[in-house]
């Protein structure tokens, strides 16, 4: 009897171990494109980027040996970067895609680990905007965003973590968006009206 619930055990703890890489990839932050790839035939404009491994490890090396402190900020903030993944489809006129293709991407987003920061829904041109963002623990481990209109789709990927306060103390400089924040405070940031 001890002897089967010896080898019980074993069997037990090696199924975990197996089935191991099989949960870490559910929470991977990676969204699948596929769906996406028959919209091409059919768009007037695509854009494709697929920034990751050696070119994003370089991309990253020369941030840091520029000399300029803002740009070696930037690299900081993105310095645990996996991946950054575009893809938009512009079309010549509306409805030239089934809104399946996009629902597609945005169940993807339903999944454990993602989290909604934001929805909007406007009436004009069938304009939907999703973003998500996934933490793995204390730490932002992807972000996602996808907007979807009448005669255009696009989607953005972004793996791994990023420094968000780096990001919002580089804004306004290096073709980073301003974000208009300033210290009531210490720690208490007020928008400015």
């Amino acid at each position: 009897m001890k002897s089967l619930i010896k080898h019980s055990l074993k069997f037990v703890l090696l199924s975990l171990f197996m089935l191991l890489p099989i949960a870490v990839k559910a929470q991977d932050a990676r969204l699948h494109f596929e769906k996406l790839n028959g919209l091409e035939t059919r768009a007037r404009d695509v854009v494709e980027v697929n920034i990751d491994g050696k070119l994003l490890d370089l991309a990253k090396r020369v941030m840091v040996k520029v000399n300029d402190q803002n740009a070696k900020k930037v690299a900081q903030a993105i310095s645990g970067l996996k991946g950054i993944y575009v893809r938009v489809f512009n079309f010549e006129n509306e409805n030239e895609y089934n809104m399946a293709d996009i629902d597609e991407i945005r169940a993807q987003l339903q999944s454990p680990g993602w989290e909604r920061l934001a929805n909007v829904r406007s009436k004009k041109n069938n304009q939907k905007v999703d973003v998500y963002t996934m933490f793995t623990g204390d730490v932002m481990s992807g972000v996602a965003v996808v907007v979807s209109e009448s005669k255009s789709i696009a989607v953005v990927n972004v793996i791994g973590p990023i420094d968000i306060e780096l990001l919002a103390e580089m804004s306004g400089k290096l073709n980073i968006p301003k974000i208009d924040i300033e210290k009531v405070g210490e720690n208490q940031p007020k928008t400015k009206n």
